[in-house]
């Protein structure tokens, strides 16, 4: 299973964004968008350190809404299902 998550960009300098995600920072690979402008405060969804999507602040919101209740019902110390 792949998994992406998302992130808000927090500065770009050519192919490269300083991404965010609940305080944990990354550098990201833009390589992927070549052909879509990514700015500060656009939100990308990251897989494997690179961005592979541009998506909207709303569709972020709601990835890390359900990543949240997935990670509270496995509980403290379970691992994920599989």
């Amino acid at each position: 299973m792949c998994l992406a998550i998302p992130m808000r960009v927090e500065s770009v300098e050519g192919h490269l964004a300083r991404c965010q995600a609940k305080g944990v920072f990354r550098d990201v690979s833009l390589f992927m968008l070549q052909d879509e402008p990514v700015a500060v405060g656009d939100y990308v969804m990251v897989h494997v350190g690179y961005a592979i999507q541009k998506v909207a602040e709303a569709e972020a919101r709601s990835a890390w809404e359900l990543y949240d209740q997935l990670l509270a019902a496995n509980g403290p110390g379970d691992s994920p299902p599989s």
